[in-house]
């Protein structure tokens, strides 16, 4: 199989819009969590994601 490959400007490219459009809710999910978990590991250098916690400590009131 041979590999081709096409330049073009970044002005010439369509939109993939229309593709996701027509893809199900299900593969777009998909997808998106894809991307967050590459993010994830670019942003967080491979750290396991966890809940965000919050911690607060109550006065007693006199």
């Amino acid at each position: 199989m041979e590999k081709v490959i096409k330049k073009i400007k970044i002005k010439e490219q369509k939109s993939d819009f229309n593709y996701w459009q027509q893809q199900p809710y299900e593969k777009r999910l998909e997808a998106l969590e894809e991307i967050r978990q590459q993010y994830h590991q670019y942003k967080y250098n491979n750290a396991e994601p966890r809940l965000q916690r919050i911690y607060r400590i109550k006065t007693p009131s006199r």
